[in-house]
């Protein structure tokens, strides 16, 4: 393999253009190019043996630093190109913004630069990707990609400091546009105000240099990682749910979220944040991780989290971190992928059953409660183990979805009207439930819409 070098760093290898050296890593392969040419080794590395800053190395036309710096797994047909890095100016006004974190030897004018050229994909303005984007925008990336088709609830506040109370309503993207511009002037942001799919994955993120994301649904998940493998994009992935909160780098060639789980659960069987509840402050705590971990990969600054998991739990404080292997047997990044392109996602993710499964699924909360004089009618709260405690519809029998089988618990011979926290975990029990025999209702809203309308609980 060799190294090519530009004009500048010719002379340091005594005035050759190419060295030719082995390693199956980048900082393999520069240690080997610093014993071939020892002025020029001087200058590729720090004193603490990091990545030089005032240099560029690029892996395909690709800033080695984003496929994870010295790390960075290669192939002996990959083009490796060496040469210094070239600032740009920083006006009065951006010196005096980025002064405290300039001071960092490990940013400086040069990181500064990076920061100022990159573009990064945040997807999701919500609990997660509201504080990455505010962290990313006050730090000084060049342009950010929101992408998210909700919009802003009130619930949301709680959680999404990038939204405001009269933003409620609004496009969540534009929302965050608004918050993040009026940061930092100095960058530019896009609002994409739809959701991210199969279709459109490809366009939206293929020239973006690091993507975060901050999506709270397993199709989504796999369409992230599967796409971040087929652009050759690092990946910085996080999650929440109640008091724990995950993280993970996934950078190209080094395995992907796929390695870890390659299917995903059952539909229903993993609660989300409206159903199990979610603090508030763990999103601020896990998405400013996020963003943090995108400014090492941009900047090159320190060890990152590349290949790695770190799992917080917010009432005890401790943290653990686990190695994450590739394997070689996954289907969109080992050896001998059988996946090539971007798929069905909720189909694959076994969501968004076909229409004709839900018709006739949903009652509505006032359909549901002209059925509460009849005695005949089974009322069956299905939320999590978790949530056996809560207040419920009186009368109701509690069994969480996951632990629904045929309606073995039930009355096959009477009506049942399903419920949970706000209707997505009982439309799935009501289908299983039909497709069994049993005439079963989904309320719709769940005991949101229920405590909504004025009706009581019972503990």
């Amino acid at each position: 393999m060799d190294i090519e070098l530009e004009d500048g760093y010719v002379a340091l290898a005594d005035e050759r253009r190419r060295l030719a050296v082995e390693g199956g890593t980048l900082g393999e392969l520069l240690a080997a190019a610093a014993q071939a040419a020892p002025r020029l080794g001087r200058r590729i590395f720090t004193v603490f043996g990091a990545l030089a800053p005032e240099i560029e190395v690029r892996v395909n036309e690709v800033d080695a630093r984003l496929l994870g710096g010295l790390k960075a797994v290669l192939r002996q047909d990959d083009r490796v190109v060496l040469g210094p890095y070239s600032l740009g100016p920083l006006t009065p006004r951006q010196a005096e913004r980025y002064a405290r974190q300039m001071i960092l030897g490990e940013i400086g004018a040069a990181g500064q630069a990076r920061l100022a050229a990159a573009r990064v994909a945040v997807i999701g303005a919500g609990g997660l990707g509201a504080p990455a984007a505010i962290y990313l925008a006050a730090a000084g990336v060049g342009h950010l990609v929101i992408i998210d088709g909700d919009r802003v609830e009130r619930s949301n506040l709680q959680r999404q400091p990038v939204h405001r109370d009269e933003d409620v309503g609004c496009p969540k993207a534009e929302s965050a546009a608004r918050t993040l511009k009026a940061l930092n002037p100095d960058i530019e942001v896009t609002a994409v105000t739809r959701f991210l799919d199969a279709g459109n994955a490809l366009e939206l993120l293929g020239g973006c240099d690091v993507i975060v994301n901050g999506s709270d649904n397993f199709p989504t998940r796999y369409l992230v990682s599967d796409a971040a493998v087929l652009l050759g994009r690092p990946l910085v992935d996080a999650s929440i749910l109640r008091f724990e909160g995950r993280l993970a780098v996934y950078l190209p060639r080094q395995g992907c979220y796929r390695c870890l789980f390659p299917e995903p659960p059952p539909p229903g069987s993993v609660p989300g944040c409206a159903e199990a509840g979610v603090i508030g402050a763990l999103g601020g705590q896990m998405g400013s991780m996020q963003a943090l971990e995108a400014i090492k990969l941009i900047t090159g600054a320190g060890e990152g989290l590349g290949g790695r998991m770190l799992v917080s739990d917010a009432l005890t404080g401790e943290q653990r971190r686990f190695a994450l292997a590739r394997d070689p047997h996954c289907a969109v990044c080992g050896d001998h992928p059988s996946q090539t392109a971007l798929i069905d996602y909720e189909a694959f993710c076994g969501v968004g059953a076909p229409q004709e499964t839900r018709d006739g699924i949903g009652i509505s909360v006032p359909e549901a409660l002209a059925l509460r004089a009849d005695p005949d009618v089974q009322w069956l709260d299905v939320r999590p183990a978790g949530a056996l405690d809560r207040p419920t519809i009186p009368g109701a029998l509690r069994l969480p979805l996951e632990d629904i089988g045929g309606g073995e618990a039930l009355d096959a011979s009477r009506p049942v009207v399903v419920f949970c926290e706000i209707g997505r975990r009982s439309q799935l029990a009501a289908e299983r439930l039909s497709r069994n025999g049993i005439a079963a209702r989904s309320l719709e809203g769940g005991i949101v819409a229920w405590t909504a309308a004025g009706l009581d609980l019972t503990s």
